[in-house]
Order: C-alpha cells, then structure tokens, then sequence
C-alpha cells in the first residue's frame, strides 16, 4: 500500500463533512473518489494534501504517519496535487508556469537567488531545462512559449497536470481534472492520466465524468454525506444499490 486513511474526519462547526472514512491506495493503481455534490470528496483530498488538517483519523504514506503536516511538507514527501485552471499564472509563458513548480525544490537560499549568485543561476537554468522535458513528455512541448491565458480550457487543465508532475509525485492527486471539457479535450485528458500511470506514479482522482471514471479507474470508494457507502471494481459499483440510491434517490 502507498496511502491509508483510516477513520479520517472533518468537522467545520457543527457540520461533519466527512464522517470516519477508511480506505487504502495500491502502489500504481487508479483509485477514483466517487459521490454527488457534497459529497465530502473534496475535503478529503484536501485532508490528504495537507491543505486541511483532520478533526480526528490516520493518514500514513509510504509507512509514514503525515496527518498533520503543512501542504509543503506533504509535497515534499511525494504527493502531488494537480493545479486548478484558476491557480495558473495567466500573463507568463506556459514554461513558466511549470518552472514554479520547482520552488520548493531549491537547494540555494534567497539571498543567492536575489544577488544571482552563479549557483542559483545554475540551478535556475536546470529547472528551465526540466520544465521544457516535462512539457515535452506531457504532451505540450509545442507550445511551451505560448501565454497561458490564451490556451484552451482543457490545455489549462492539463498544464495544471504538468506542474504537479514537476513536483515529482510517487502520488499524484486530481481534483475534477475532467470537468467543464468538451469531448475532444477529456479523451486527452484521459490519455494523459493513463500515461502518467504507465510511468508508475499512483493517482488517486475525483471526477464526475462517469465514462471517463470507468475507464480509468481501478477501483473506486463512493462517499455520500461524508460516509463511506461502497468500495470495489467499477463494474461492481455500477450495480451496488447503495450507490444507485445515492446518485437517483429511492423510487
């Protein structure tokens, strides 16, 4: 196993948006987090990313217990997060973006970064060079000059993707990266998610996109009002009934 969460738990006042949730993540496998609006899907991809701490729970990666540390230090540990559309820098280049990736990944401190020390330019030079690498492997190399703000939505999600990757995550965390696309832009969505896995980094995904969740995913855990309702293979969830009732009400 590469992650464990075991009874994790948020409340915000009075309201528990995730209810003592438990499941574990295989080394290289898809797992998606399923459920309607509200669901608490979010939350806990905020509770495992370290953007929110739990109320109570266990989450243990790669052997460790992290369920109280900062984001950055949860980053540096091999979680990557993939970045929303509206977290990119829209007047820089689409290299640029991915080159902020690599700020927590500074070896020289701010004062040599500040004079230009050639020690921080040195460095500075091989996160440009591997920004370009990630982009051309990913799939946006041709365009890695072009401003952000003038890419397709779906081009934005997938650099969000990207800068993730520049954090280079054993486990790499996607939040609706499907969401708001046409046709044309999820099946590249699609394809990009399933070859970050045949590079052996594990993903653990939310998304509305039932076909795109289907075909991806190898297992799923389907949450409804913060509560744990089903785990298991895609197909098996497809006819679990507690799940039917979740999305489609009672008859």
């Amino acid at each position: 196993m590469i992650l464990n969460v075991e009874n994790l738990t948020k409340n915000f006042g009075g309201l528990v948006a995730v209810d003592r949730v438990t499941f574990d993540v295989r080394d290289n496998e898809i797992l998606g987090i399923i459920g309607p609006n509200g669901a608490g899907k979010s939350t806990v991809i905020n509770m495992i990313s370290g953007f929110y701490v739990p109320s109570a729970g266990k989450i243990t990666f790669l052997g460790k217990e992290i369920t109280k540390m900062k984001a950055h230090s949860i980053t540096k540990q091999g979680i990557g997060r993939q970045f929303q559309s509206s977290s990119l820098f829209m007047s820089l280049p689409v290299i640029e973006n991915v080159y902020m990736g690599f700020h927590q990944s500074y070896k020289t401190n701010m004062l040599a970064r500040i004079l230009r020390l050639p020690v921080a330019t040195r460095e500075e030079a091989e996160f440009k060079k591997e920004s370009a690498e990630i982009l051309e492997r990913w799939g946006l190399g041709s365009i890695k000059y072009e401003m952000t703000r003038n890419l397709p939505y779906g081009t934005q999600r997938a650099l969000g993707v990207c800068i993730a990757m520049a954090t280079h995550p054993k486990l790499l965390l996607l939040d609706e990266p499907a969401t708001g696309m046409n046709q044309n832009e999820i099946e590249a969505m699609v394809n990009l998610i399933r070859r970050i896995r045949e590079a052996e980094t594990t993903i653990v995904m939310i998304e509305h996109n039932m076909p795109a969740v289907m075909s991806l995913c190898d297992r799923l855990v389907v949450l409804n009002h913060g509560q744990k309702i089903a785990e298991g293979l895609p197909k098996e969830i497809q006819q679990n009934e507690s799940v039917i009732e979740a999305y489609l009400g009672k008859e």
